[in-house]
């Protein structure tokens, strides 16, 4: 909840951002007392504060700010009641809607999970065709470490998945060259 009065993004705020990162989806960003401020000041206030949350918030898509007077005295300019009554209502319909939402990201992280599964098959599966079963199995594995994700581009193809789904090249060339024998 940031003030219309205080923008500013502290050094704490953006270590707590930051571990947040993971959880952004979840995160609701507020701009309290905007009825304290003109529509022209709203208005500078608010592209303020979405420059502001740019640097901290790396997400491809712009935040959703609610706009609000979160408190119960009556308003001081109410030139701007009807925009902050329809942000009050967004604000409450998202709030009512979490449960839902919750249900539905669960399911998309199991189904996130079963296709970095498929991924994780058929590209071991790919891999370990690629190693000869008797000489040469050390060398095959080195070289398919080092051509790593040309292998990922060949898997994709051969079996029809897409490169999103694969794991991270570094993560996996890591964990990868741990194994002793693919084969």
């Amino acid at each position: 909840m940031f003030d219309a009065h205080k923008l500013d993004i502290s050094d704490e705020l953006r270590v707590v951002m930051d571990a947040l990162r993971i959880h952004q989806d979840k995160i609701r960003i507020l701009l309290n007392k905007a009825d304290q401020i003109d529509s022209q000041q709203l208005m500078r206030i608010y592209g303020a504060l979405m420059w502001s949350l740019g640097k901290v918030v790396n997400t491809p898509e712009v935040c959703r700010v609610y706009i609000g007077s979160f408190w119960e005295h009556p308003l001081k300019h109410s030139q701007n009641r009807y925009l902050l009554e329809k942000e009050k209502a967004d604000l409450l319909g998202e709030l009512g809607g979490l449960p839902h939402n919750a249900v539905v990201r669960r399911i998309n992280e199991l189904v996130k999970r079963a296709r970095s599964v498929k991924v994780h098959a058929y590209l071991i599966h790919y891999l370990r065709k690629q190693v000869p079963t008797v000489f040469g199995k050390s060398e095959k594995q080195a070289k398919l470490l080092q051509t790593l994700p040309r292998e990922f581009v060949a898997c994709a193809r051969r079996y029809g998945l897409p490169l999103g789904d694969f794991p991270d090249i570094n993560k996996f060339r890591a964990r990868l060259g741990e194994v002793k024998d693919l084969r």
